[in-house]
């Protein structure tokens, strides 16, 4: 062979492993970026954020199946923080809670601010009056309501949306009972308000998603101060939470208070028939 094509048959082999290390480089990431929007609302001037500084569960929930009995599955290590009702606007919760998704007149109809200080409540509840609604609340990251009607996708995700409708003016998702644990302890709430940050993830509110990532650590779900309470959580924590039957609750704090509480309203319809009810000779109620 001679010199010359030596030279430039060395020259082709460099080549070709210099490209096949450039190749084998990965160019570097860009970060991720993800919109930040209010605690109960979107906002159409949402910033971009980048996803890498912010803490965050990540990954997808297992695909887990409903325990033996039960319809709805845990979703398990939920970041979890406290809100409450007229709370005030901070830099990581921009949306005030004097109304709610679904509740205008939030406060008003709760009968005043469900002051979260441990100092000025008792048995769950603020001192200062009696709450008209469960003090046992939360809130989840959807919203099925829209301007008028519902969302397209409601009546397909929502579990229970056709034995819950009620007409196009109202949630089939408000009220709804929640189980939360943490430990060996279980409480019950009502979901009254949708957030925390969005109103449009229902991939993980009735999927296998994680929550997004956003500015509380990936928060997935607000509790009220009776929730901290009873469970002893920190204000941002970890819970289990899952959709239950209100068959499946059973009676505790949770149970006796609001005029939206299911045990309360059936409490009341039970008076009202036995009331009704007609009497016999010795005055004993008719069944």
């Amino acid at each position: 062979m001679k010199p010359g094509t030596i030279t430039h048959t060395i020259a082709v082999i460099l080549s070709s492993v210099s490209s096949l290390f450039a190749h084998g480089i990965p160019s570097k990431a860009e970060p991720a970026k993800v919109k930040a929007s209010k605690k109960t609302q979107r906002s159409s001037d949402d910033r971009l954020l980048d996803v890498s500084s912010i803490a965050f569960s990540p990954g997808q929930l297992s695909a887990s199946s409903p325990e033996p009995g039960e319809r709805y599955p845990w979703k398990k290590s939920i970041v979890t923080t406290v809100f409450w009702i007229g709370e005030e606007p901070t830099a990581n919760n921009p949306v005030p809670n004097r109304t709610s998704s679904w509740d205008k007149n939030w406060t008003k109809n709760y009968g005043g601010f469900d002051d979260p200080n441990p100092a000025r409540r008792s048995n769950y509840i603020p001192v200062k009056f009696t709450p008209r609604q469960n003090p046992f609340y939360c809130a989840l990251p959807y919203n099925d309501k829209a301007t008028t009607g519902h969302q397209p996708e409601a009546p397909r995700v929502v579990p229970w949306f056709k034995e819950a409708y009620q007409g196009p003016a109202v949630s089939t998702c408000k009220g709804r009972w929640v189980a939360i644990r943490k430990g060996n302890r279980t409480v019950y709430a009502q979901w009254e308000d949708a957030g925390p940050f969005r109103t449009d993830h229902w991939q993980y509110v009735f999927g296998n998603e994680r929550p997004k990532p956003n500015l509380n650590k990936g928060a997935g779900l607000d509790v009220s101060p009776a929730v901290r309470d009873y469970l002893g959580l920190n204000e941002t924590d970890a819970t289990d939470w899952k959709f239950v039957e209100f068959s499946e609750v059973p009676r505790g704090p949770w149970s006796t208070l609001g005029e939206n509480n299911t045990f309360v309203v059936n409490d009341r319809k039970k008076g009202a028939v036995l009331a009704e009810a007609p009497k016999r000779g010795d005055g004993s109620v008719a069944r």
